[in-house]
């Protein structure tokens, strides 16, 4: 397909977080791409270990380890879209957003791609979330939950009950009948109990020992906030829908701001798509491993078109 044809200047680029990993990520596009390989050699001195070679080679242990998953996702992801940019370079075509935005992790590509972060800059940071969260994670032990068929509302009310016999927070509102919990363990299990004797059709204990975007996360976040600081930032060439209130970013002031609370507080996918669509955007283009925000996006809005790098003769899906 063409996908260029009819859909310029009503794109969006849309980055994923974690979770996405697997083991092969991004070996076809280093092997066609001389742009990708650019971007994992980069990675592999920034970082002083072959991130490269984990991706491609594993072990699968290693790679979903938080403190290699995050900067291994986040290298991957920029490799597709400095593929992507060279690719449309060949074709003399301007595939340029009307917005960016990623999915937790994913929002420090989403800067990048806007222009508001260097690569090296980033990918420093994201190895230090990473290290840092698992570092959270060890003190203040916690985990994960899908919460499959309910509604917000209700949820948000599973939470706070739950609340008293620990720590448990909405962590990602990700579509309709679609969420993620977080928090402390014994906290979490009640929530799951409750959500499912409210009508939730599933919940799934995701295979994860953080509590993201929770308050656990509070000592991560105080320390990353102290590296983004002297981190030099630009406001961004591209209007940048931010996770947390699902609005838009424009200044360094706001990236700033966003990425002070990101750890902390929920990913609002939902409304970040929402507000892409009522901003025009009649397509989005995921850029990185799989196509899980696709699925996700297609949930939102059914009559919205979602693209992969492969659609443009980046070869990227392995």
């Amino acid at each position: 397909m063409n996908a260029t044809d009819n859909i310029a200047q009503r794109i969006a680029w849309v980055f994923p977080g974690q979770g996405s990993q697997y083991v092969g990520m991004g070996q076809r596009v280093y092997e066609v791409s001389d742009a990708a390989r650019r971007i994992f050699n980069q990675a592999d001195d920034v970082l002083g270990f072959s991130i490269s070679s984990m991706c491609f080679n594993g072990p699968a242990d290693e790679l979903e380890d938080t403190i290699n998953a995050q900067p291994a996702i986040f290298t991957v992801s920029v490799a597709y879209l400095e593929a992507l940019r060279e690719r449309s370079r060949v074709l003399g075509r301007s595939i340029a957003p009307l917005y960016v935005a990623g999915h937790s992790l994913g929002e420090f590509t989403a800067l990048v791609a806007a222009g508001a972060i260097d690569f090296r800059d980033a990918l420093i940071l994201v190895r230090e979330r990473g290290r840092l969260m698992k570092q959270s994670g060890e003190e203040r032990p916690g985990g994960m939950a899908a919460v499959i068929g309910l509604d917000r509302e209700p949820l948000e009310q599973v939470c706070r009950e739950a609340g008293d016999v620990g720590i448990v927070v909405l962590a990602n509102d990700n579509c309709p009948g679609q969420s993620v919990i977080s928090g402390e363990i014994a906290a979490l299990e009640r929530a799951m109990e409750l959500a499912e004797e409210r009508g939730a059709r599933r919940t799934i204990r995701l295979g994860i020992s953080i509590a993201s975007h929770s308050p656990l996360m509070e000592r991560a976040a105080t320390q990353l906030n102290e590296l983004i600081a002297k981190v030099p930032l630009r406001d961004p060439e591209v209007p940048v829908v931010a996770n947390i209130t699902g609005q838009i970013l424009t200044t360094v002031d706001d990236v700033r701001h966003e990425l002070s609370q990101q750890v902390l507080m929920p990913v609002q996918w939902s409304s970040s798509v929402k507000e892409m669509l009522n901003g025009g955007v009649t397509t989005f283009l995921e850029v990185g491993p799989g196509q899980v925000l696709s699925g996700l996006i297609r949930r939102i809005r059914r009559d919205v078109q979602t693209l992969s790098a492969k659609d443009y003769g980046v070869y990227g899906q392995e």
